[in-house]
């Protein structure tokens, strides 16, 4: 019967994602929802940005097994991420005529440098994306006693996902992610109700964590350990700011105040909403001491599931997978749309010539094949942490891309030149310092990228210029022009 409903969910998601997609008609409505999104639509979806797998299931993980300074990177980084975008980023991109972030780097340093950053945000995808699969084939194994195997499962998930991603686009996924916020929202703060209860009171919950020092954030005073905080704060805050779905989603929004106000709320929304999972997994060491020790030190992201699945009456089981597959769903939908439309956009349009439609048709067909791409991939990582999966996907355009961004936006005399060694030298080191041994542990190698992409940046412009200029315009939007951000970059 749980299978059931869980099937007959995933029905109704789909459906509203099909209904939804009737207003796709050009590549602007399938990449960015012809811009016409309200505030409340852009929040929810900001919101949804990271919420998966990851917030319910890895971060909780993390959490019982090195407290609160722990999972820095995420909700932490991940949270004031979407706060920097809208209070920094947003208003300025905005006001660009540009259907992906890569779009921005053409504008601003040219064709390498588009191409380049496009590749890095593209492969920082795949980890992301395979960990939600990783999670939908770890539901339906669970969900059916095992009847379904796990890599079975990722395929279910992934062509539910499918089933209107790859006809909507943004459209399906800014509906279809309103509707199973609300159930997602709805849904934990029951579950948390109801576990806290079970437990003896929330009081009961903190207490415990307390006594086991979960609540400890910030670092030991030492070298290595700051320098560790430090990285991991940085990788998800700062990594996921040059990112194809942040972008979309902030570039869906109908005016300038829905773009700047929404990430910002959704931001703080999903730094709060982090603690409701995270109290739930805390229950369980109350409800049931000593099976939560002993799969906290097998596989922690089992602990909240089996809470559910063995402690709680049907009715709270429905609740909880209905919310999970909530947060798996939105999550990796436009995660799914973001690397696909980037390289319709960015890549494919060097070597071949297409007109609206045709790109339109080129997008949907990248969706499909990446989503195998993906599949592929989860199957190969299975038994992976989620956790790190994602953690680990986000360093590539922190070191490539992220001080390219910012200085084009922000500095007047970042020239080509920069752009083009501070992606080169930024990369290059991470890479060097990932593969030395013993070099990430003396200096972590996200720091070390992300020093050199500044290095790079810097000397690269302020040097005598061997490399000119190579910038242009990238107008993509047809139809009525949103009415707010009509400034042609």
């Amino acid at each position: 019967m749980l299978l059931f409903l869980v099937f007959l969910y995933l029905t109704v998601t789909i459906g509203i994602g099909l209904y939804a997609a009737r207003r796709v008609k050009n590549t602007a409505d399938f990449a960015v929802a012809g811009r016409h999104l309200p505030l409340t639509m852009i929040i929810t979806l900001t919101f949804a940005t990271w919420f998966g797998s990851e917030l319910v299931l890895g971060i909780p993980a993390k959490f019982m097994q090195d407290g609160m300074g722990g999972i820095v990177e995420d909700p932490f980084g991940a949270g004031m991420c979407l706060i920097l975008v809208g209070v920094f980023f947003a208003a300025r991109l905005y006001k660009m005529d540009l259907l992906t972030i890569s779009d921005y780097y053409k504008v601003r340093y040219g064709t390498f440098v588009e191409v380049f950053c496009s590749i890095l945000i593209m492969i920082s995808y795949l980890g992301w994306v395979s960990a939600q699969v990783v999670a939908l084939g770890l539901v339906f194994n669970l969900l059916s006693n095992d009847l379904i195997s796990v890599p079975w499962g990722m395929a279910l998930g992934m062509v539910s996902i499918l089933a209107y991603t790859l006809i909507g686009g943004m459209w399906s996924v800014a509906v279809t992610d309103f509707v199973q916020m609300i159930v997602l929202i709805v849904g934990l703060l029951i579950l948390a109700y109801f576990a806290s209860d079970m437990a003896g009171g929330a009081d009961k919950v903190i207490e415990l964590a307390s006594s086991k020092d979960l609540f400890k954030f910030w670092p030991e005073p030492t070298y290595g350990e700051i320098m560790a905080f430090v990285a991991a704060a940085i990788t998800m805050m700062l990594g996921s700011i040059p990112q194809q779905d942040v972008f979309q989603r902030v570039m869906s929004a109908r005016d300038m105040r829905a773009a700047t106000v929404g990430p910002v709320i959704g931001g703080s929304m999903y730094i709060l909403f982090a603690f409701v999972p995270i109290f739930l997994v805390a229950t369980a060491l109350i409800v049931m001491p000593e099976q939560a020790a002993a799969l906290i030190a097998d596989d922690p992201q089992k602990v909240l599931p089996t809470l559910v699945m063995e402690k709680m009456p049907f009715i709270m089981q429905v609740i909880f997978f209905g919310a999970l597959l909530s947060a798996i769903k939105s999550c990796a939908s436009a995660t799914l749309l973001a690397p696909t439309t980037t390289f319709v956009e960015n890549i494919l349009r060097h070597f071949v010539q297409m007109d609206d439609r045709t790109t339109l048709k080129a997008m949907r067909l990248s969706v499909l094949g990446f989503s195998g791409i993906v599949l592929a991939y989860a199957i190969a990582m299975e038994g992976t942490s989620i956790y790190e999966m994602v953690s680990g996907a986000y360093q590539v355009p922190l070191v490539g891309a992220f001080i390219p961004l910012t200085f084009g936006l922000y500095w007047k005399r970042a020239t080509s030149q920069g752009g083009i060694f501070a992606c080169v030298l930024g990369v290059s080191v991470w890479l060097l310092f990932m593969f030395m041994p013993g070099w990430d542990a003396a200096f972590p190698q996200q720091l070390a990228g992300v020093l050199a992409s500044l290095t790079g940046m810097l000397a690269g412009s302020l040097l005598p210029q061997w490399i000119p200029n190579m910038q242009g315009h990238v107008p993509h939007f047809e139809g009525t022009p949103p009415q707010e951000g009509r400034l042609i970059a």
